[in-house]
This record gives structure tokens, sequence and C-alpha cells, in this order.
């Protein structure tokens, strides 16, 4: 076997580990939010008791994000994703200990953990996925967010079997993550990145991160693109309900198609990255948000709207994982730019549901949805900033 050919070997399995991380992050995300409803009721919690519990990840994670370029530039991605999902498994036994007590006191910081581990993996790994894509020269980043999607499939179809079994939601949150967690240990053995990034040393800090226009920009792009992510994750299916009037079945279905939709887009959408640049597809892509949203707001009959619901996932299919990519494209600093891009995106799924919870209130909640299309605008405005700067990091070809 050539020296060439190792690398491409030890490429290709660090694809496959990257991968898998994703996947498993997706589905340990997963497998959580869907028993909410079990999480509530085991804690005697009414549903505002509930959200404001769950604030305490949303805090953990705020903290984290800022951080975690720092961490995960002296550790390396593949011993932070070692480190945090063994705080991620430490923090489920010990929420599961608090479910089992009716605890609250218990379950708060345990969660609060969970969100500090939880968004500095989620960074660490999007951080070796850019390592392996600048290794392997190829546009994979949405394939490793197709993969999350994947994995939250199958996390909350194991937490609808596991509801229906009547497998209660502390032994389910143990049992998942332990058999986890050792995948996850093995397949950090062939990620790229074990070692503190050589060319991260020295370097400045996020804090310098955050000043860059351009990281600035992307972070924005991302922004945008996460809002309309997010919004569709929590408020479509409620929008079919009251807007069109539909069952809460009905509403899953069109749930569904927009998560398809999305995860098409994810696995396909590289092809057209590397024939037509990141500009091109992402300004597509955001009018192609604008279309699908106005057909769900605007359509004569429910099942136009989950046409235009599919077309929306469609749309907001490549923005966050191009965004990544696009932030770590000099890898000098690509760590501590990941870590600025995913804190400005990460804001979209804490801010965003609110925003239109309030706006339902006072408009309804279909007219609300039209915050989507604004973002999106803003968007067109952002995404040239994706551009690579030349010369390109992918030998000459705009991915």
């Amino acid at each position: 076997m050539q020296p060439g050919d190792r690398q491409d070997a030890r490429g290709e399995r660090a694809r496959q580990a990257a991968a898998l991380t994703f996947a498993i992050n997706g589905l340990v995300f997963a497998s959580f939010v869907s028993r909410a409803p079990a999480i509530r009721d085991a804690l005697g919690l009414t549903n505002g008791g509930l959200g404001l519990l769950l604030v305490s990840i949303s805090v953990g994670s705020l903290v984290a994000l800022p951080l975690s370029g720092s961490v995960v530039g002296r550790l390396g991605p593949a011993r932070t994703i070692t480190v945090t999902v063994l705080v991620v498994t430490a923090a489920f036994a010990v929420a599961a200990l608090g479910l089992q007590l009716g605890s609250v006191a218990l379950a708060a910081p345990a969660l609060l953990l969970k969100g500090l581990s939880f968004a500095t993996w989620d960074v660490a790994m999007n951080v070796e996925g850019a390592h392996v894509e600048r290794r392997l020269a190829r546009p994979l980043m949405p394939r490793f967010h197709a993969a999350f999607s994947l994995g939250t499939v199958l996390g909350a179809a194991i937490g609808a079997a596991c509801s229906a079994l009547g497998i209660g939601v502390a032994a389910q949150l143990v049992g998942v993550q332990l058999a986890v967690v050792g995948v996850v240990l093995v397949a950090v053995r062939s990620m790229v990145g074990m070692a503190a990034d050589p060319a991260d040393a020295g370097r400045p800090s996020a804090r310098g991160a955050w000043t860059e226009p351009r990281t600035l920009l992307i972070g924005l792009m991302v922004l945008c693109f996460a809002l309309a992510e997010g919004i569709a994750n929590d408020w479509l299916a409620i929008a079919m309900v009251d807007g069109y009037g539909s069952s809460e079945a009905f509403g899953a279905v069109t749930f569904g198609a927009f998560v398809a939709a999305m995860t098409l887009g994810r696995l396909f959408g590289g092809a057209l990255l590397e024939r037509l640049g990141r500009p091109v597809v992402l300004r597509a892509l955001a009018g192609t948000v604008i279309v699908g949203v106005l057909v769900v707001v605007f359509a004569p009959s429910a099942p136009w709207a989950v046409a235009g619901a599919a077309v929306w996932g469609l749309g907001a299919s490549l923005g966050f994982p191009v965004g990544i990519s696009a932030a770590a494209d000099d890898e000098r600093m690509s760590t501590v730019r990941v870590s600025v891009v995913s804190s400005i995106g990460y804001t979209a799924f804490l801010g965003g549901p609110p925003l239109i919870g309030l706006l339902a209130d006072s408009r309804g909640i279909l007219d609300a949805l039209l915050l989507v299309p604004v973002a999106m605008a803003a968007a067109l405005l952002a995404v040239g900033a994706s551009r690579p700067p030349a010369p390109s990091v992918t030998s000459g070809r705009e991915c």
C-alpha cells in the first residue's frame, strides 16, 4: 500500500467516525426530547414548569458555546468528544435519579451540565467534520448533518417505542447513553484531530474571531437558516392544527415531510455545491425557503401546505452545515471560528420559537411564520461571505 493510499484510507475512516458521531449526537438528543411529557409527569410539573426546567439546558449551552472553541483548541476534537460524552453520561445518570425521586433539585443541575457538555460536543464534532472535509477535499458537512437528522429519527423512534412498552424515562435515558458511549469512544480513535490542532497554536483566541466581518456575516447567515429550521421544528405541526384545522396526526405528517426533504437535501446537496459553489446554491435555497413558507401560509388547502412544507425543508437543508464549512476554510483559525458561528447560529434555536409564540398570540400562527421569509431576506445579504477566500482550501475548487 502506497503512503497516499494509507492517507486516503485513514481519511475515509475519519469520515465514517465523524458521521457516526453526528448520528449518535442526534439520537441522544431526540431520545431525550421525545420523552418530554414523561419527564414533566415524573417531576409533577406543569407545561410552564417544564419549560423553565428546560431553560437550564439552554443556559448551559449559552455558557458553553462561546468557550468551546478554546476547549477544542486545547484538547483537540476527539479528546473533547471523549470528555463531553462521558460528562453527558454522568449528567443523564443524575437526571435519571432525579426523575426516579421526583426531584427537580437533582434534575435541573444535571440538565444544566448536559447543556454545557452537549454544546461543546456539538462544536467539537463540527470542527472534526471540517478537518475531514479539508483532508478529503469534498463538501462533506451536509452529509454529516444528514447523519444527525437520521439519528434524530432513530432517537425519536426509540423514545416512542419505550413509551409504548411502558419503559420509564429514567431507564431509557441511562440505557441509551450506556449503549452509545462505548461506540463513541471507539469511533474517536479514527478521527484525524486526536491532538490539539497545531494550526491553532499561538493564534488569536475566539475573542478576535468575534470581531471579524466575514465570520460575523457567516454567523448571520447561519442564524437565519437556523431560524428557518428551528421554527419549523417547533411550530409547523401546530400551524397545521391551528391554522388549517387538521388533526394532530396530519400535523405530524406535515412535519415529517419537512424533515424528510431537509434530510434529502443534506444527503445530495454536496454535488450542487461542488458544481455551482456555495453562494449560488445558498441563494437558491433561501429563495426556496421563501416559496415554501408562502405556500404553507397562503395555501388553499392543507394538502398544498404539506407540499409547501417539503419545499421549505429542502431550502433549509444546507445553510447551517455550509456555514460551518465556510467558518473552517482557514485552517489556522478553524476551531475558534466554528465556535463563533455555532454560538451565533444556535441563538436561533433558543430565541426563535418563543418569538413565534408571541407573534402567534397577536397575529395568528400562520401569519407568525412570515418571520421566516424576513430572515431569508437577511440571509441573502450575507451568503456572499460563504465564498472561500483565495486561494481555496479545496485545491482551487469552491465547494
